[in-house]
């Protein structure tokens, strides 16, 4: 079951998460949440949540972007002296709600020692 979770549901919801989640709503991320809680109520096992597979996948695709130099966002991800990245300034909402943004402030969060 919990393959078949994997393979469908969540590919399904996860594909383009790293280009829609920063940017929806809350109203859209609790209708999806609820969609993973009736999964693991017929599963019976505990699932991550749509925000951790967001925060995964987005890592995962920032720290890619980050090691190929020929990707064109790659100029983005400007390394500042304390390892960490340079913020991206943004002037509106929509800007500051997409990939390159919440990218940046993921790693620099991931990369915080607590």
């Amino acid at each position: 079951m919990v393959h078949f979770y994997r393979a469908i549901i969540e590919s399904i919801l996860c594909s383009p998460i790293t280009v829609w989640y920063a940017a929806s709503t809350a109203k859209d991320k609790g209708r999806l949440q609820r969609i993973i809680r009736s999964a693991e109520k017929v599963i019976g096992c505990n699932l991550p949540s749509l925000q951790d597979l967001s925060t995964l996948r987005t890592l995962k695709r920032a720290r890619r972007i980050v090691a190929d130099p020929a990707y064109p966002g790659h100029k983005l991800f400007v390394p500042l002296p304390s390892r960490r990245l340079r913020s991206i300034r943004t002037k509106t909402s929509r800007h500051r709600n997409s990939f390159f943004p919440s990218a940046v402030g993921l790693i620099n969060r991931a990369r915080v020692p607590h």
